[in-house]
């Protein structure tokens, strides 16, 4: 252990404290989880950041879509400037910007076309989602710690790369490591997807696996189809870029799979910005993306489409470079498998 984590060990420690009397006040009744007129989805994880939760709720929410059901989704609306609960859109038409509903939710309502909303409160969000929609099933994101709310179904979702790291601190509670919660934590979850991203399968140890007793596990994993242009809206195939001399902007966790899926495809990723989580542009940042554009003589800015979503309402700064996300979606490997059981604990 490090100097710096020598010194978060006592908040770490008061921190699996809070954790483990909080978990054992709702495992025992004492704190009670409330039941909403719905089927209710809860796709979380256990770590900070970075697991790919965003990509899950996209396909579990295409799922239910395919399959007769009227979905809708629900999220806290991670550093938006709004609180309380807002309607962002109704399926057809998005009624908040980006800024005030939040990147994640914004990305998910735009990309599936269904009924969304904040709020801090799942219980209450939930309720008003279900007075303001016609929608008969709701996907929580980002909701494992919130114990509020009754679920149907709970699945939690890790990153390949933290279940494999040889840095074995992150692996501890925070603040020390990247855990929000003790793994064992998972004994609550109905599924666990492993995300391999853009990686190949690796197995991991014992250690970790007697985790997941008992439970299901699925490997799932990113499949890169298309640039799609920010402006226009309209698609290409990802061997149009190949050798392309582009500059890379990402504002997200974690940007190792997303940095080498652009390398994989053969993408020069020479030139790039990397800014921190959730990253709220501004004219700031902005400018800097136009000098640094025209000093590297770049052909176009790439990015992905959580940063896409933010960087439109710039189009007007940028109107003289084409900026294009690369859009992907989850493949699982036993796909057939994965549908059944979330489709079965729904019908129930």
């Amino acid at each position: 252990m490090n100097f710096t984590q020598t010194i978060f060990y006592p908040i770490s420690a008061v921190y699996s404290s809070i954790m483990r009397i909080r978990n054992i006040l709702f495992d025992k009744g004492i704190l009670k989880s409330v039941k909403v007129s719905t089927k209710v989805i809860s796709i979380g994880n256990i770590t900070v950041g970075g697991s790919g939760k965003t990509p899950t709720v996209i396909y579990v929410l295409e799922l239910l879509k395919n399959n007769g059901y009227k979905p809708a989704v629900l999220s806290r609306g991670y550093r938006r400037k709004s609180k309380g609960y807002l309607f962002v859109s109704d399926g057809d038409n998005i009624f908040a910007d980006v800024d005030k509903s939040g990147d994640e939710i914004y990305l998910v309502a735009s990309e599936c076309k269904v009924p969304a909303a904040v709020c801090e409160n799942r219980v209450e969000g939930a309720k008003n989602l279900l007075r303001d929609s016609n929608c008969n099933s709701i996907v929580l994101d980002d909701a494992f710690q919130h114990r509020w709310i009754k679920r149907d179904l709970d699945i939690v979702v890790f990153d390949q790369r933290f279940l494999t790291t040889q840095k074995r601190y992150q692996q501890r509670l925070l603040p020390i490591g990247l855990l929000r919660e003790p793994m064992k934590s998972c004994s609550r979850a109905d599924i666990i997807i492993i995300n391999k991203k853009f990686s190949e399968r690796v197995d991991f140890g014992k250690d970790i696996y007697k985790y997941f007793s008992g439970k299901p596990v699925f490997y799932v994993g990113y499949k890169a189809n298309a640039f799609v242009d920010v402006k226009k809206h309209t698609s290409y195939k990802t061997e149009e870029f190949i050798g392309q001399k582009s500059l890379v902007i990402c504002g997200i966790a974690r940007p190792y799979s997303f940095l080498s899926v652009l390398e994989n495809n053969k993408i020069d990723i020479s030139n790039k910005l990397l800014f921190t989580d959730h990253k709220e542009y501004s004219l700031k940042e902005i400018n800097l993306i136009r000098k640094k554009f025209y000093d590297t003589n770049s052909y176009s800015v790439i990015t992905t489409q959580k940063d896409a979503v933010k960087l439109q309402k710039y189009v007007k700064e940028l109107d003289d470079i084409d900026i294009f996300y690369l859009h992907i979606e989850i493949e699982s490997e036993n796909e057939e498998e994965l549908n059944k059981m979330i489709l079965n604990k729904l019908n129930k």
